[in-house]
């Protein structure tokens, strides 16, 4: 196996854990992870705009 499908496989086994621990945190019920994710990724979202709102204007100038 190649080194670069060894470091994907690795990934997915990491995402995959990820996943059974969401899962667990919320009993199993998938509904209540996916709408608790939702939520989080809405913040986030809000504070990525809120964090790019406040660079300066000459920090970003040709910046795309």
């Amino acid at each position: 196996m190649s080194e670069q499908a060894t470091s994907k496989q690795g990934v997915d086994d990491a995402v995959e854990t990820d996943v059974d621990t969401v899962l667990a945190a919320f009993d199993g019920d998938p509904r209540a992870a996916i709408r608790s994710l939702l939520i989080a990724n809405e913040f986030l979202m809000e504070e990525v705009d809120r964090l790019r709102a406040s660079l300066s204007v000459g920090y970003v100038r040709g910046r795309s």
